[in-house]
């Protein structure tokens, strides 16, 4: 009976270890990773304007629509891993009004299944934020941070 017993726990010990390593690589994080977008997003100023003068380089710094502005603008070509994207902001009275993907990942039929869920969700939160200040869409980091570049790069040139 003793000679079973160690052969009994390194077994079970084993398959309890397999499953757990299982277990935490089959984990899923529940929000994009923040650095991999900083360097697009962060805020040097508060966003915050007086007397809406869009001359003030507010849209570089803050990322919000100028005070005035109305019609359409085309944001840059970003280049992502998976493609292109580049985007179209259309303004009214100031705001952001709606946001148009002119380009995004389609070389294969995932990265259009991607880019399909992906840009809807980026457009709400780009109008309902009114900047280019918006959270990356899981599992379209790539698309998200080419899409958030676009935008910021439409609300520069409509400021300047």
């Amino acid at each position: 009976m003793l000679t079973r017993n160690p052969l009994r726990r390194t077994v079970l010990g084993a398959a309890a270890t397999v499953s757990g390593i299982v277990l935490l690589l089959a984990l899923k994080p529940h929000s994009a990773p923040a650095p991999a977008l900083a360097h697009a997003t962060a805020p040097t100023s508060p966003p915050t304007s007086s007397a809406g003068a869009p001359s003030t380089g507010a849209p570089s710094k803050g990322g919000t629509a100028p005070a005035k502005r109305t019609g359409t603008v085309t944001g840059s070509t970003v280049q992502t891993d998976y493609g292109p994207v580049q985007v179209q902001a259309t303004f009214a009275n100031g705001r952001i009004t709606g946001v148009t993907a002119l380009q995004t990942p389609s070389d294969n039929p995932r990265d259009q299944e991607i880019a399909s869920y992906a840009v809807p969700q980026l457009t709400r939160e780009a109008i309902a934020a009114q900047s280019a200040h918006i959270d990356a869409v899981s599992g379209a980091s790539y698309t998200s941070a080419g899409y958030i570049q676009s935008l910021q790069s439409a609300l520069d040139r409509a400021g300047g």
